[in-house]
């Protein structure tokens, strides 16, 4: 039980260093086009939006959940979540700028909304029984069992 633990907490802490890396790819995205392309927070957010969420999905797939499941369907269901976030996000989003909030606080908290709620849906419902699945889990798993038997022998 102990060792499923430290599996999760490394999990989670891989998949909060991967969405760093799409929180980067969105703020430089939302940046670019809300400065320099001066276009209003919506458009903003949505483009840099669907930038991250690709960027994030390709690597934690792979390397967070470690994951053969269909492809398709795991971007169905992520596109479902979105279909859901997206335009509450925006709604708010918009709202609170208009309200006369700092666009990069709103941008910057809806983004650890994001963070914590996309890893719950992946985690329990996209992954769901398909995580450790891939050739980087089972060369893993088969090098740690190794290692056990050679343990074993010499005990």
């Amino acid at each position: 039980m102990q060792k499923e633990k430290k599996e999760e907490l490394v999990r989670v802490a891989k998949y909060v260093l991967f969405s760093a890396s799409a929180g980067l790819i969105q703020s430089l995205a939302f940046t670019l086009l809300h400065e320099i392309v001066r276009w209003p927070y919506w458009p903003c957010y949505l483009f840099a939006l669907v930038l991250s969420v690709l960027w994030n999905f390709t690597l934690n797939r792979e390397f967070t959940f470690k994951s053969t499941a269909n492809i398709p369907r795991a971007m169905t269901l992520v596109a479902l979540y979105y279909c859901v976030f997206t335009p509450l996000s925006t709604l708010w989003g918009t709202a609170l700028t208009n309200a006369g909030w700092n666009d990069y606080i709103v941008l910057f908290g809806t983004m650890l909304i994001n963070l914590t709620t996309e890893f719950l849906f992946w985690r329990l419902v996209v992954y769901r029984g398909s995580i450790d699945t891939n050739e980087r889990a089972k060369r893993k798993r088969a090098e740690a069992e190794a290692a056990a038997q050679i343990e074993e022998e010499e005990a």
